[in-house]
Parts: C-alpha cells; sequence; structure tokens
C-alpha cells in the first residue's frame, strides 16, 4: 500500500512533465481530495498509507490534471477572497488578482457609508457587479460588507450574459446564504433599465482574441466568451464605458478589472467614453495595473 508521500512524489514528477506551473500544490490539493483531508494533513502525514479506493481516485484525478483540465474544476470549488466558491465549466475561474477588484469596491462603498450619503439621499448604496460569472465578485463582497454589519445598507445587482454562468453565480450565492442580498440577472452588461448605480464593478473578458485562439493549459477548458475581449481586449470594456452617462449615478464611481498590459489604453479608452470624467489605474499586489477606476463628476 502506497504512502502519501510516495504518491506525492510521482504526481509532482509526472505533473512537473505534464507542464504544470504548480505541481506540487497541484497533487497536494488532489490527494488531500481523494483521502478526504486537507492540504495541512497531507503535508503532515507523509508517510500514511494511502487505501486502494482512494488511491484509485486520485490516480483518475491526475489523469485529468495531466491533460490538462484546471484543478478547480476538478475539485469543483476555488479558494477566493476568503471564501469557497463552487467552480466549473460554466464559468472563469476566479483568479487572486481579481480579489484587488473587491477591495476596491469595499473601500468605495464603505467610504460612502461614512459620509452619510445613502442615508442623505434615503436610500441605500446600489452597487452592480458586471459579468459575474462564478459570482465571485459579488459573493465576496457581500461577504465583507456582512462581516461589517453593513450589508442591508446596500442594494446589489450582479448580470451576467451567460444563462449558465447566472445559473452558477445562484447557487454559489444560496451556498452563502445570500440569494436574498444580491440579485443576480441575466442580462447584455449592464441596461440602463436596471436604474443608475452608485458603485460599478466589472471583471469583463479582455484578453484579445487571437491570444484566445492559442491559449494552452488549464485556459483551453475555461468558456471563451469569459476571456474573449475582442481584437484588443478591450472591445465589452468600451461598451460598458459608453453606457456610464446612462448607468452611473452622478458622484459614482466604477471599478474595471483590466489586462496588466493595459495600463495606457484602458484610460484612454475612458477618456474617449466619458471626457472630463477622472480615470486611476491603480495596481495589484504584483504591481501591474490591475483596476482602472473612473469617477463621474457629481454635477
Amino acid at each position: 500500500m502506497a504512502t502519501i508521500g510516495a504518491l506525492l512524489a510521482d504526481a509532482v514528477q509526472r505533473l512537473r512533465a505534464s507542464g504544470s506551473d504548480t505541481p506540487r500544490l497541484d497533487a497536494e490539493l488532489l490527494l488531500a481530495r481523494a483521502v478526504g483531508t486537507d492540504r495541512i494533513g497531507i503535508i503532515a502525514h507523509p508517510d500514511v498509507p494511502v487505501g486502494q479506493d482512494a488511491a484509485a481516485a486520485f490516480a483518475q484525478d491526475l489523469a485529468r490534471r495531466e491533460a490538462g483540465e484546471p484543478v478547480a474544476y476538478i475539485r469543483g470549488l476555488k479558494e477566493f477572497h476568503g471564501i469557497a466558491l463552487a467552480t466549473d465549466a460554466r464559468a472563469l475561474i476566479p483568479r487572486p488578482e481579481t480579489e484587488a477588484l473587491v477591495d476596491a469596491g469595499e473601500l468605495q462603498i464603505v467610504g460612502r457609508l461614512a459620509r452619510g450619503a445613502a442615508a442623505a439621499a434615503g436610500s441605500r448604496v446600489r452597487v452592480a457587479d458586471v459579468g459575474t460569472g462564478s459570482g465571485a465578485v459579488a459573493i465576496a463582497l457581500a461577504v465583507a460588507l456582512r462581516r461589517r454589519r453593513i450589508l442591508e445598507a446596500v442594494e446589489l445587482v450582479a448580470t451576467d450574459a451567460s444563462p449558465d454562468a447566472v445559473a452558477l453565480a445562484r447557487e454559489n450565492a444560496a451556498a452563502h446564504a445570500l440569494l436574498d442580498s444580491i440579485s443576480i440577472v441575466e442580462a447584455d452588461l449592464l441596461p440602463a433599465s436596471l436604474g443608475r448605480m452608485d458603485v460599478i464593478l466589472a471583471n469583463l473578458p479582455y484578453v484579445p482574441s487571437a491570444v484566445v485562439a492559442v491559449l494552452g493549459g488549464s485556459a483551453r477548458f475555461e468558456p471563451h466568451l469569459a476571456l474573449d475581449g475582442g481584437a484588443d481586449g478591450l472591445a465589452l470594456v468600451r461598451r460598458l464605458l459608453a453606457g456610464l452617462p446612462a448607468t452611473l449615478a452622478p458622484g459614482g464611481v466604477a471599478l474595471l478589472e483590466i489586462g496588466a498590459d493595459q495600463g495606457v489604453a484602458a484610460p484612454l479608452a475612458a477618456a474617449a467614453a466619458v471626457p472630463g470624467w477622472p480615470t486611476v489605474v491603480t495596481a495589484d499586489i504584483a504591481g501591474l495595473p490591475r483596476v482602472l477606476q473612473v469617477d463621474r463628476p457629481a454635477s
């Protein structure tokens, strides 16, 4: 009977040969899933023998990973901003860099509530998450606001053009007891019929079409609709920016995730769509351009 350590050593070698960027992490996560523990249990007990059923399940998952299937799809979940989300081929796998968008949105909402802007207007802060996918941004934001005990002061809407993604987002919202707190709508970007928002968050597809066509690794298993941003990667971003006069309230802010190579092009797109509106690009923890902030003047 093979031990945890022996299975891991073999798996790491195989995953490295197959092209995985994180062979050790992948192997630990998959073996933990097979034996019904967590990564810490795997790391701490390399000499523990693994039963035949668990070893067989691990072998099946390992073969799927060798073929390039993302670990998040194999496990059926992904950790994001301190929460666990169900993941499958219906939506893009949440990326760590997108956590910067959640943090930026939380700061904006907290600031508005602290200033009493919503109370003065006699309403809640209206927030939209455009292109919600698995619901990662909207749900992580709602969890953060609930932790602060201010979720009831916010009206949160999440939209996506994919009915499959909308279904997954609703499943994730239900798992976090947030179905009553987030309105999840199938829609093209952000229809003006939903009314003007105080804060708009968007993680739209921003990979150029030519790049999507040759993507390898895990991205081959993800829906192209969630990756393809048109010729230069900014087609959907431009459409959302063009709609801001009808969807963003005066004094409101739009926060859009962008590619690391779009730190110049994205602000130029904003300047063309909404001339005179202040814009700024903030970096992620790696120091790369990540969030485009567009502020609508209050008057």
